[in-house]
C-alpha cells in the first residue's frame, strides 16, 4: 500500500486531501498556513491533525526507507527470497522489520559468532534438525580440532549457536513479546539511595505492564536512576519456555535434553533480556509522548490566556534577602519605571515598602499588581494586600507563574531587550508582561521552562522542543501578529519567518517608520516570495491604508474579499464600524452560489465573512480571564468545606493543580473533578480554566491541600 494510501486510511481523508497535504509539506508550507489557507485542499482539518499527520509521515517514510535498506544489506549477502520479501512488505512497524533482519544484521562478537568462526555451524545444523538416527555425541567428535579441544567444548559451541538462531528468530520473538506486554508485572523495591523518601509509595509497588500510568513509569524510571528502586520484570518463566519448546523442539531422546539446554539458555541469556530491554524502552518511549502531549494540552491554554489590555501594570518579582524587584509598565508594555523594595524578612521594612510603592501607583496610575509566585511569593502576596488598604484608587493583584522567567532574564533575548537592567529587574518586567499578554511574553522563554508538564528534563528534548515549538506556532498565528509593534521573537513564530528575517523586519520597519500594507514585507531582506505566502496572512496593520491588512483574510484573497463587499454594496467604512451582518446575507444568497461567484470555496468565503465581520479582533478575548484579588489568605486560614474561585495552573495524568490564592496549588484528584466517569483530567479541564473547588483536606506538615469540584452549592 502507497504511503498516502495508508495515511488517508489511517486519517478518515479522502486520498486526493492525503496527497494534497504531503504536496504541500514537500513544497514547504508550513502546518498554521495549510490549516488556515489551503482548506479546500485537505477538507479543512485543524492544525493538530496536520500535525499528526507530518508525524505519521515522516515515520512512514523512515520505515519505507529502512525497509529498503535491509533488503539491500540482505540482497547483497546473497540470502533475499521471496518469504522475506512478503514479510518485510507486512511489515508495519520499526520493530517488525528489525526482527526480519535480526538474523542477517553484522553482530558484534558473540558465543555463536566464535562458535561459527571455529566451524561449528555444521554440527549446529545437526542438532537444530534433532534427527532420530544421528548420535550428536559422534558427530561431535568429527568436529575435535586445534580450535575446538574436545566433544564437550563442540557440543557447547554448537549450542550456543542454535540458541542464537532461536533468538534471532522473528515469528517467535513476535509470540513472546506479546505475551510480555500482556501478562508481565513490574515490580520495584526501595533502595537507600540519596533520596530514598521521595521514592517510599513504590516499596513493594507492582503492577501488570499494561496497566501502568505515564506518570508512574516516570517516577519509576528517575527512582531506579537515582538508585533509590530495583526494578524488576516479573513473568511466568515456563510460560514463556513452552513457546520456545512449541517451535523449535522435537522429540528426540538423544537431543532432548541438548535442546532442552539450548531453549533455558535462549531464554534467560538472549530472548527475555532483549525482550525485557525492548518492553522497557517502549514504555519509557509511551510514557514520554503522553507526558509530551499532556505539555501540549497545557501549554496551548496558557498561551492563549486572555490579554490585561489597557491597563498599567506593576510587576513584582518576589526574594528575600536581595528584596523585591519592582517594574512598572504601560498600557504597551514599555517600562515606566523601576525600584526595589524590602517588605520580606530578613529586612522586613513594610512602612518604608508601602510608601515607595504608593507613590509610585499614583504616580503611574497602576490598576494592578503582578506577582511572581517563586520564593517570597506569599510574603510579597500579604504585603500587596495590606498595600492596597492603603490606596485611594482601586488596585487588583494578581500571583502569576513566573516558570523560567530567571531563564529568559539571564538569557541573550533578555540581556538585548534589557542591556541596562541587571537580571533581577528584567524578570520584575516579566512578569508584569506575562498578565498584560502572556503570548507576546512567554514565546520568549524555552518552552519547556514554562512549567505547564511532568518530568520535562526525562523527555526526549529533541521531540519535546518539536512539539513545543509547534504549539507556540499555532498560537501565534491563530491570534495573528502586528506587524508595527512585534519583538523579532514573537515575529519568528510567524509561519514561514525565521529569526534572522524577523529581525531583518523590524530594522525594514524602523527604517520606513512603520508598515502601511503588507505589500510592503516584500521589500524586506531575504523575505521571498514563499515566506511572503506563508506569513502575510497572519501579520495584521491597525489602522493601515488597507482594512484588510487588519484581517486573517490572505493577500491571496484580497480580489475575492473585495467582490464578496461589492455584491452586498458595502465600503470599508462598513467594515470598520463592524456588525456587517455579512454572515445572513451570505446564507440568504447561498454560501455555494457566493463561493463561486468570487471564485473561492466555501471554507475559504466562510473565512473571509468571519474576518470583515470583526476585524482586529483577538481571539483570546473569549479565553477566561485572569482572577484578580485585593484580599490573601495564608494556608493555615483553610478549613474543611470551604469554597473558592481558582485557576487551574496544571493538568496531569491523576488530575490537576488549582490556584486558589494561597500560594501553595490545591490538587483537584481525577475522582474529585465530575461525577461522571472521565478516563483524563483533560476531558474536563484546561490550564487557565477558572473553577470552583471545595476544600477536602490540609496537610500543613506536607503543605499539600485536597480540592474537590463536586457537590458545591455557592450562594
Amino acid at each position: 500500500m502507497k504511503i498516502e494510501e495508508t495515511l488517508a486510511q489511517e486519517f478518515g481523508l479522502k486520498q486526493t486531501y492525503a496527497q494534497n497535504i504531503i504536496s504541500l509539506l514537500d513544497e514547504g508550507c508550513t502546518i498554521p498556513f495549510i490549516a488556515r489557507y489551503r482548506k479546500e485542499m485537505h477538507g479543512s482539518c485543524d492544525d493538530q491533525v496536520l500535525r499528526e499527520f507530518a508525524d505519521r509521515l515522516k515515520y512512514l517514510r523512515n520505515l519505507a526507507e529502512e525497509k529498503e535498506k535491509v533488503q539491500r544489506v540482505i540482497t547483497e549477502q546473497g540470502k533475499w527470497t521471496d518469504e522475506l520479501e512478503k514479510a518485510l512488505e507486512n511489515a508495519r512497524t520499526m520493530t517488525e522489520v528489525e526482527d526480519i533482519y535480526r538474523p542477517y544484521k553484522p553482530k558484534r562478537k558473540t558465543r555463536a559468532s566464535i562458535a561459527i568462526a571455529n566451524g561449528l555451524e555444521g554440527l549446529a545444523d545437526i542438532l537444530q534438525s534433532q534427527k532420530k538416527d544421528v548420535n550428536i555425541l559422534e558427530k561431535a567428535a568429527e568436529y575435535i580440532s586445534d580450535k575446538v579441544a574436545s566433544v564437550s567444548d563442540a557440543i557447547a559451541g554448537a549450542k550456543d549457536i542454535v540458541s542464537e538462531r532461536i533468538s534471532d528468530d522473528a515469528d517467535l520473538r513476535k509470540v513472546l513479546r506479546e505475551i510480555l506486554w500482556d501478562k508481565a508485572f513490574l515490580s520495584c523495591t526501595l533502595l537507600d539511595g540519596e533520596n530514598k523518601l521521595t521514592y517510599e509509595g513504590y516499596d513493594g509497588f507492582k503492577q501488570e505492564v499494561k496497566k501502568l500510568p505515564s506518570h508512574r513509569i516516570l517516577a519509576i524510571n528517575r527512582g531506579e536512576k537515582e538508585k533509590c528502586l530495583k526494578v524488576t520484570t516479573e513473568i511466568n518463566r515456563e510460560l514463556m519456555l513452552k513457546e520456545i519448546r512449541f517451535a523449535f523442539k522435537k522429540d528426540n531422546p538423544s537431543t532432548n535434553d541438548l535442546m532442552e539446554e539450548v531453549v533455558q539458555d535462549c531464554y534467560d541469556r538472549l530472548l527475555f533480556p532483549a525482550l525485557e530491554r525492548e518492553m522497557r524502552s517502549q514504555l519509557t518511549d509511551n510514557a514520554c509522548e503522553q507526558a509530551i502531549k499532556m505539555f501540549e494540552l497545557n501549554l496551548k491554554p496558557l498561551l492563549m490566556e486572555a490579554p490585561l489590555k489597557n491597563n498599567i501594570i506593576l510587576g513584582l518579582d518576589p526574594a528575600y534577602r536581595t528584596g523585591c524587584k519592582i517594574a512598572v509598565i504601560d498600557k504597551n508594555g514599555d517600562v515606566l519605571a523601576t525600584t526595589v523594595i524590602y517588605p520580606t524578612p530578613p529586612q522586613s521594612k513594610t512602612e518604608e515598602s508601602i510608601e515607595k510603592l504608593k507613590a509610585l501607583i499614583e504616580k503611574y496610575n497602576v490598576d494592578v499588581v503582578s506577582i511572581g509566585n517563586g520564593t517570597a511569593s506569599k510574603e510579597a502576596e500579604i504585603f500587596v494586600a495590606e498595600l492596597i488598604k492603603h490606596l485611594s484608587r482601586p488596585v487588583s493583584y494578581a500571583v502569576v507563574s513566573e516558570a523560567g522567567a530567571s531563564v529568559y532574564s539571564a538569557s541573550k533575548l533578555g540581556a538585548e531587550e534589557f542591556p541596562d537592567y541587571d537580571v533581577s529587574l528584567r524578570s520584575a518586567v516579566s512578569i508584569a508582561r506575562r498578565l498584560q499578554d502572556p503570548l507576546a511574553e512567554l514565546i520568549k522563554i524555552d518552552v519547556k521552562s514554562i512549567g505547564v508538564g511532568q518530568y520535562q528534563h526525562d523527555m526526549p528534548q529533541n521531540r519535546l522542543t518539536e512539539v513545543l515549538t509547534g504549539v507556540v506556532e499555532d498560537c501565534v498565528n491563530s491570534v495573528g501578529v502586528d506587524l508595527n509593534t512585534a519583538s523579532p521573537s514573537l515575529l519568528s513564530y510567524v509561519s514561514g519567518l525565521s529569526m534572522p528575517v524577523a529581525k531583518n523586519i523590524t530594522l525594514y520597519r524602523a527604517k520606513i517608520k512603520g508598515f502601511k500594507q503588507r505589500q510592503q514585507l516584500k521589500n524586506v531582506p531575504k523575505l521571498g516570495p514563499k515566506a511572503f505566502e506563508q506569513c502575510a496572512g497572519f501579520l495584521r496593520i491597525p489602522n493601515g491604508e488597507n482594512i484588510l491588512d487588519n484581517t486573517g483574510v490572505h493577500p491571496e484573497a484580497y480580489e475575492a474579499a473585495e467582490k464578496l463587499l461589492k455584491m452586498f454594496s458595502l465600503s470599508d467604512e462598513d467594515v470598520k464600524k463592524g456588525d456587517l451582518g455579512l454572515e445572513g446575507l451570505v446564507k440568504l444568497k447561498g454560501e455555494e452560489n457566493v463561493a463561486k461567484q468570487i471564485g473561492v470555496g466555501v471554507p475559504t468565503l466562510k473565512d473571509i465573512v468571519s474576518e470583515l465581520s470583526k476585524p482586529g479582533r483577538d481571539i483570546r478575548e473569549s479565553m477566561p480571564k485572569h482572577v484578580l484579588r485585593s484580599d490573601v489568605i495564608t494556608m493555615e486560614d483553610l478549613k474543611e468545606g470551604m469554597i473558592f474561585t481558582g485557576t487551574v495552573r496544571n493538568v496531569v495524568d491523576f488530575g490537576a493543580f488549582v490556584d486558589i490564592g494561597v500560594h501553595q496549588d490545591g490538587l483537584v484528584h481525577i475522582s474529585q473533578i465530575c461525577d461522571q466517569f472521565i478516563r483524563h483530567p483533560s476531558e474536563v479541564l484546561k490550564v487557565g480554566q477558572v473553577v470552583d473547588v471545595k476544600v477536602l483536606s490540609v496537610d500543613l506538615n506536607k503543605k499539600r491541600i485536597s480540592l474537590t469540584m463536586k457537590g458545591i452549592e455557592k450562594e
